[in-house]
């Protein structure tokens, strides 16, 4: 069963519609990053398998039924982009009152603030918190009741480089454990190692999903080979140039060359086998290469169906 299926979902504010036909779906012990600008849907989305919206057409189904079932909302847990609590109150005081509304253990609390790194700070007013320790109750507060299904809305925003890491090897842990994912961001680096797909959104219509090596195949985007060490550089350099390669020299003994699919191992053979390279990098497009190249396509069809 899967935690999460949309069919054939609309979706309209009035006369606008934010959602076109959206189909996706969630595995158990999956995570799925999704991804778009601002007004793409990815809240509108969010909202909908929370049953804070209902669709205006085609189904939602989370964890085998609606997503208004009281046994569903006990087992999801929420991280909005904006976190609100009560300022007078502790981070344990907040924690514990989260539980008693959602119906989780007490014990747990004390446990998570440890968890997302809170312990020090759990008896101090949430008013002398940071944003980023704000962020961090804001997890801690999705993570009560252990939850099957995690919806995390921009969780990054306002934490450190490191607290950033460890949020990211805490979802991991989650993964492991089988809790269902779907985590929106606009900050991609550092993001595409902890999930398992990527969905992308534009204007509403889903413009592609998959795992990243299927939407690699998918855009046809080339990776970057660097090679440093070389014993011939200039004539490898002349011999792709002439075989229409676009390659060019770096330092004294490098060259970067670009391989577009299908040419990868037979440059890298080269490279290999008759230059005797001391150090070679590959350089994958990564997901910030992959959302430009959909976002650019979904532009370019909204300017052509503008322009009908």
């Amino acid at each position: 069963m899967n935690a999460v299926e949309i069919e054939d979902v609309s979706h309209h504010y009035g006369s606008m519609t934010v959602l076109h036909d959206l189909n996706l779906c969630l595995g158990e012990g999956e995570v799925l990053g999704l991804f778009g600008h601002n007004g793409a849907g990815k809240t509108t989305s969010m909202k909908l398998i929370l049953g804070l919206l209902q669709a205006s057409s085609g189904r939602v189904q989370v964890l085998g039924r609606s997503p208004n079932d009281s046994l569903v909302r006990r087992q999801l847990g929420y991280l909005p982009e904006n976190v609100t609590f009560y300022a007078q109150l502790s981070g344990r005081e907040t924690l514990r009152h989260f539980a008693r509304l959602k119906g989780a253990p007490l014990s747990q609390v004390d446990e998570l603030l440890e968890q997302v790194g809170l312990a020090a700070a759990m008896d101090r007013r949430v008013k002398t918190y940071s944003k980023g320790m704000r962020q961090r109750l804001g997890l801690a507060q999705a993570l009560l009741g252990t939850p099957r299904l995690l919806l995390l809305d921009e969780p990054t925003v306002g934490l450190d480089p490191i607290a950033t890491q460890d949020l990211y090897q805490l979802l991991d842990r989650l993964r492991q454990q089988g809790t269902s994912i779907i985590l929106c961001s606009h900050v991609l680096p550092g993001v595409e190692a902890h999930i398992n797909r990527a969905a992308i959104l534009a204007h509403g219509r889903l413009q592609a999903v998959g795992s990243l090596a299927s939407l690699r195949a998918d855009a046809g985007l080339p990776a970057l080979i660097r090679a440093s060490g070389l014993q011939h550089s200039e004539k490898l350099l002349q011999r792709w140039h002439a075989d229409g390669h676009k390659a060019r020299t770096l330092g004294a003994d490098g060259i970067e060359v670009v391989a577009i699919n299908g040419h990868k191992i037979e440059l890298l053979r080269e490279l290999l086998g008759e230059s005797g390279a001391l150090d070679i990098d590959i350089h994958q497009p990564s997901l910030e290469d992959l959302y430009r190249h959909y976002m650019d396509h979904a532009q370019a069809r909204q300017a052509e169906e503008g322009a009908r």
